[in-house]
This record gives structure tokens, sequence and C-alpha cells, in this order.
């Protein structure tokens, strides 16, 4: 048998390859205790498949929450490693391409505010989103706006950190350092306090819904 080919991270290439071999490795792989059962292959294969099947795009956590009348504690019960990196890598996707997907760089937090003005996203005191797997590019968009992103818009640079960001944290568990940042995308430090004035942690590591304990 064809072994099912992985990106770097372990979601599969191919998301429309499915195969529920697949799910239980990956599933002991996650540490998840006993087998799987119906309320996680209602979610995974029922739910988010088909969802990206039916528009493309995989349900963010909110609209996943909604759809299947889920709570926190649930989803956690059900997945201990969170949305991404337990429902949707088990459903065997990347949701990371299609949360930083093209939609949102050319466009600003006033041409979308129509589109998620009923999205609420929940902060800490400094303002930090408290669950990263909250977040989408529609956050990233008002925080920019919000912030002092030149033009109060991302660009495909800004958008090339972001994404660094969000990978390495959920393939290591750790938010890359400025240092580490800077050499994996092959930015002055100079260069990436202009993209983001609000400093590499307030505006950067905020921006991609990341924050220090």
């Amino acid at each position: 048998m064809q072994l099912p080919r992985l990106d770097g991270d372990g979601f599969l290439l191919n998301p429309k390859k499915c195969e529920r071999d697949l799910a239980k490795g990956l599933a002991k792989e996650l540490r998840m205790q006993g087998v799987l059962t119906r309320e996680h292959y209602g979610l995974i294969h029922h739910y988010i498949r088909h969802q990206l099947e039916k528009t493309g795009k995989c349900p963010n956590i909110i609209e996943t929450f909604r759809a299947n009348n889920l709570c926190r504690a649930e989803l956690k019960r059900l997945f201990p490693t969170g949305y991404m990196r337990g429902a949707c890598k088990l459903a065997e996707m990347s949701c990371k391409g299609v949360y930083l997907g093209a939609d949102y760089m050319e466009h600003s937090a006033k041409d979308l505010n129509a589109v998620v003005q009923r999205q609420e996203y929940r902060l800490d005191v400094r303002g930090f989103l408290v669950d990263s797997d909250e977040w989408d590019g529609h956050f990233a968009v008002h925080r920019a706006c919000e912030m002092k992103i030149p033009g109060g818009k991302l660009s495909p640079m800004h958008w090339a950190v972001i994404r660094y960001l969000r990978t390495t944290f959920y393939k290591t568990g750790k938010i890359p350092t400025v240092s580490e940042t800077c050499e994996a995308k092959n930015v002055g430090l100079a260069e990436l306090e202009q993209l983001f004035p609000d400093a590499y942690h307030r505006g950067a590591v905020k921006i991609a819904g990341l924050r220090l304990r």
C-alpha cells in the first residue's frame, strides 16, 4: 500500500485522500487515550471534512462550536491537543493553509468589517488572543488596523512572518525568537521593526494570535 504524503507538520499534502487507518495512527501519535469514537468521527469526518469538500475551506473553531453545539470543555475532552493540532490533524488536512490564504491579503479591516461583525474573540488584559485556535485571518487584519501597521493592511511579507510564527508554534509548541524569525524569513531586524512598529511580541506575535505565557 502506498503511504500518504505528509508535510513537515504531519498534515496530508492532499487532504482529499482520507483513510481511517491514518486517523487511528495519528490519534496514537497524539497520545489520545482509548479508541476513536462516533463523536470523534462525527466531528472530523462528517463535519470538518464535509465542510472542506463543500466550501474548499476548513471551518474555524467558532464555526465548529456553533454547528455542532459544542463547548470548550467537550472539545478539550475529545481532542486534548486542541482544535488544529487535534481535530483538524485527525481530519487529515492542513488548516494552517486555509487560515492563511490569499483572501485577506488585499483587504483592510474596514473592507472586512461587515463579514466579521458578529465574530467574537477572547482576549486577555494585554489584548492577546486567549486561545490560539480561535485565530483566523479576519482577526489578524483587524488587529493590524488597530495597531501601527502601515496603511492598516498586511502585505505578503507580513503574512509570511505570521505563517512562520503559527506553523512553528504548532510544530514545536514554542514561539520563535526574534533572531529565529529573522533568520528563517531572511529579514533584517530593522525591516522587521518597520513591518511591525509595535515591536515583535506586541506586534507580530499578537497579530499571529499567539502569546507568551
